[in-house]
């Protein structure tokens, strides 16, 4: 990767981190799940409102790393408007992406500015910050009970 898009990664990361998109309660949710991770202390709600199997609102809330509130942020942008199918596909690419060795060539196609996490996998202690809000999407989706953790992911 390019230092000059290196740059730019991180100045989207930041902006997200800073100003985070979708951030706040969602009063007419149709279902809510929270996530953990405990090694470095982030926390996210992840508040959906589905009708007809689509996403039709989602919001976040909690507290984290620049890392974990951009993907937070970013991943409810991508999401909102969505199929539940698509939505699958969607994180399976993200996943994809961001567990792959740092060496390896990823997939990108498919996921507009979330291939900003992409360098992210060259830290893997930093996977589970930006796949948090990810997995909190994925319990609230199926309804799941309790709290998600990094450390059961």
């Amino acid at each position: 990767m390019t230092s000059d898009l290196r740059d730019l990664y991180q100045e989207v990361i930041l902006d997200h981190s800073k100003r985070p998109r979708n951030f706040g309660p969602l009063p007419d949710a149709t279902s809510t799940a929270e996530g953990d991770n405990p090694l470095c202390g982030d926390h996210v709600e992840v508040h959906v409102r589905v009708v007809d199997g689509v996403v039709q609102g989602v919001r976040f809330e909690g507290k984290g790393c620049a890392i974990s509130s951009a993907s937070a942020s970013m991943m409810t942008g991508a999401v909102n408007g969505r199929s539940l199918a698509e939505i699958d596909a969607l994180t399976e690419r993200f996943h994809a992406m961001i567990t792959a060795h740092p060496t390896a060539d990823v997939e990108t196609e498919g996921l507009g500015k979330l291939a900003v996490f992409a360098g992210v996998r060259e830290f893997p202690v930093r996977v589970k910050c930006a796949t948090l809000a990810w997995h909190t999407l994925k319990a609230a989706l199926s309804d799941a009970r309790g709290v998600v953790s990094t450390e059961e992911t």
